[in-house]
C-alpha cells in the first residue's frame, strides 16, 4: 500500500531552523516546500521599493491599493532543485534576506489585509496534499487540519548567532551582532502579539527546541514524526 500524502506545517520563531528543516523533510520524501517566510519577505520588499515604509511608518492604503501587483510565486533552482522567491517574475531570493527586509517583515506581516491574500495563496498550494510548509501560523490559521504539526523553538542568543553565520556566509559585512539579537526579539514580540493569526503553538503540535540540537539530529527525529503519520 503506498504511503498516504499528508501536509507537514512547521511553525516557530523567526531564525529556529524552520525553513532548513522543512527544505530537508521535503526533498527526503519528496515533497513540495513551500516557504511562506519568503513570500511575506517578498511582500516587505516590493513595499521597500515602492517607499510604502518610510521613517513614518506603513503607508497601509497604498500598499492595501498597489497589492492586486503583486504575484509572489517560486522558480526551481536548475542546480539545488530548492525553489526561488519571485516578484513578478523576478528572481528575489537574494534580496529578500537583507537585514532591510528583515527589519520590517514583521510588521508588513501583521497586517491583516497581506496575511488574507497570501494565506489564501497559501491554501491553494496545499490542496493536494504532499506538502511540507513552514512559516508562524501554518498549524494554526493556513492548515489547521495539518496531519503532522511541529513547533520549532530555541533561545534567542543561539537563533541571533545563527542569522549572524547564515549573513556572514553569504558575503554580508560589517555585521552587529547586537542589532541581529534585538531584530530576532522585536520580531518574536511583533509575531506573537498581531491582531491576525499572532504565532502561537497549536494545541495538536509536537515541540522541538532545536538550542542543543545537531542537524543531523533534527532531521532524524522529524523524518521518524513524519513515518509516524504516513505509515500509520
Amino acid at each position: 500500500m503506498p504511503e498516504k500524502k499528508i501536509i507537514v506545517a512547521i511553525d516557530g520563531h523567526s531564525s529556529c531552523g524552520k525553513s532548513t528543516m522543512a527544505k530537508w523533510l521535503a526533498k527526503e520524501v519528496g515533497y513540495i516546500y513551500v516557504d511562506t517566510g519568503a513570500m511575506y519577505r517578498t511582500v516587505t520588499l516590493f513595499a521597500l521599493r515602492n517607499k510604502f515604509i518610510t521613517q513614518e511608518g506603513i503607508d497601509e492604503e497604498g500598499l492595501k491599493a498597489s497589492l492586486k501587483d503583486v504575484e509572489v510565486s517560486f522558480q526551481l533552482d536548475p542546480e539545488t532543485n530548492l525553489p526561488l522567491a519571485c516578484l513578478n517574475g523576478e528572481v528575489v531570493e537574494k534580496e529578500i534576506r537583507l537585514m532591510e527586509v528583515s527589519n520590517n517583515v514583521s510588521p508588513i506581516a501583521a497586517l491583516p489585509f497581506v496575511r488574507e491574500k497570501l494565506t489564501r495563496e497559501q491554501q491553494f498550494m496545499g490542496e493536494a496534499k504532499g506538502i511540507v510548509m513552514d512559516g508562524r501560523d501554518i498549524g494554526t490559521a493556513v492548515f489547521p487540519q495539518a496531519e503532522l504539526k511541529i513547533f520549532v523553538t530555541a533561545s534567542a542568543q543561539v537563533r541571533a548567532q545563527r542569522r549572524y553565520d547564515e549573513l556572514v556566509g553569504k558575503g554580508e559585512k560589517n555585521l552587529d551582532f547586537d542589532e541581529i539579537l534585538r531584530n530576532v526579539e522585536e520580531r518574536d514580540y511583533i509575531d506573537s502579539h498581531r491582531e491576525m493569526n499572532p504565532l502561537r503553538q497549536a494545541e495538536d503540535a509536537l515541540v522541538l527546541d532545536n538550542s542543543n540540537l545537531t542537524k543531523d539530529e533534527q532531521n532524524a527525529w522529524l523524518l521518524s514524526q513524519f513515518k509516524k503519520r504516513t505509515e500509520a
